[in-house]
């Protein structure tokens, strides 16, 4: 089983919308998947009580079917604050590690803590999980993803994609979908921006 931490010490990053749509995006192509909500709000939990049983399944770790070799893949949507040994514990399950950043001075700087904490850990020096951005509500072109595009220059690490500020995601989201459930001809745009993060969650297998 393959684990993705999503994680950013900030609350409102968008943590939750992005990790029920990656776990969307896997079972769309008929991977099986579990999902474990840690953060206290429990959106993700929430948004999985709501998918109807007409779409590609996706379980609830912790649930009836709960051994991770049941699973291709497990999606952890983290709690704000993530740090000390529950960090380290994460990590040490952690395959991939996506990094959502909102496009503010604040959340720049929360992130920047915390990637330097990332550094650190021995099970990323060690290359045992691999790290990757996703800038949350902004669109590349911008003042936002050029700040961003800076402020990682000092980090080395890829930019996953830029996700735009789009009600799409919110109105799917009520239904307990993902973008991926959706006809393609309501998310034509926002799919094309998610391309490069689907053949980076393939890599280093």
């Amino acid at each position: 089983m393959k684990t993705i931490l999503i994680a950013n010490p900030k609350g409102g990053s968008g943590k939750s919308t992005l990790s029920v749509n990656i776990a969307g995006f896997l079972a769309k192509r008929g991977e099986r998947v579990a999902m474990l909500d840690l953060d206290r709000q429990q959106s993700s939990a929430l948004w999985l009580g709501l998918r109807d049983f007409e779409l590609p399944h996706i379980d609830k770790l912790g649930g009836k079917k709960s051994g991770p070799e049941e699973y291709d893949w497990l999606v952890i949507d983290s709690p704000a604050g993530l740090h000390g040994k529950n960090l380290a514990h994460a990590l040490k399950l952690a395959h991939k590690i996506i990094v959502p950043i909102a496009p503010s001075l604040f959340d720049l700087d929360a992130s920047r803590e915390f990637l330097q904490l990332l550094a650190a850990e021995k099970t990323v020096r060690k290359q045992h999980c691999h790290i990757g951005i996703i800038g949350m509500r902004m669109s590349p072109r911008t003042k936002a993803a050029q700040a961003l595009e800076h402020f990682l220059t000092t980090f080395d690490l890829p930019i996953l994609a830029y996700l735009r500020e789009t009600q799409v995601y919110v109105n799917a989201a009520f239904e307990g979908k993902s973008l991926f459930d959706l006809p393609p001809s309501l998310a034509d745009r926002e799919l094309e921006q998610w391309g490069f993060l689907q053949s980076w969650l393939d890599q280093n297998d």
